[in-house]
């Protein structure tokens, strides 16, 4: 997403006054760092938080021991429970967590490759998971999964909010 659409993007959740919040662990601050780029980001962003140890998932947001433990740190029901946790603390309209595999020596395995990232949107009483595999070194990864994220987000304003 170019910087014209990211603008585009941020004033039209500004426009419906919709605040955006991000609990961050393989990007690790990128998201918050791109998205304030846009002009009215101040309006819209609640905040940020990285939360990439497993023990900070779990202070921070409340993410249970037993599900990491069963799952792992980088599964779609620890995403889960991110945004769940995200949404008690920041209270934003639009919340939105991201875990994953962005290089070797986590728990990758053929089932879930290196580049395996597992996202969830929280937004007007729905919840949205997705489950993607980028390609590419660790930064390319993680700027796939940020560009992948903005225009998830950007689909739910259109489908959601432009009523």
């Amino acid at each position: 997403m170019n910087q014209t659409e990211l603008t585009e993007l941020v004033l039209g959740l500004k426009d419906k006054g919709l605040t955006v919040a991000f609990a961050e662990s393989c990007t690790a601050g990128m998201l918050a760092s791109e998205f304030v780029k846009a002009k009215g980001s101040s309006d819209v962003l609640k905040g940020s938080l990285v939360v990439y140890q497993p023990s900070v998932k779990q202070k921070l947001l409340g993410v249970k021991k037993e599900t990491l433990d069963l799952y792992t740190a980088e599964s779609q029901q620890v995403t889960n429970e991110m945004v769940m946790g995200l949404k008690k603390a920041l209270d934003a309209d639009i919340s939105i967590a991201t875990t994953g595999l962005a290089g070797p020596g986590a728990s990758e395995n053929e089932e879930k490759p290196v580049g395996t990232m597992f996202v969830s949107f929280l937004y007007d009483g729905k919840a949205e998971e997705f489950r993607e595999v980028f390609k590419g070194n660790t930064e390319s990864i993680r700027k796939q999964l940020v560009e992948f994220i903005f225009k998830k987000l950007k689909g739910v304003l259109e489908q959601h909010y432009d009523r």
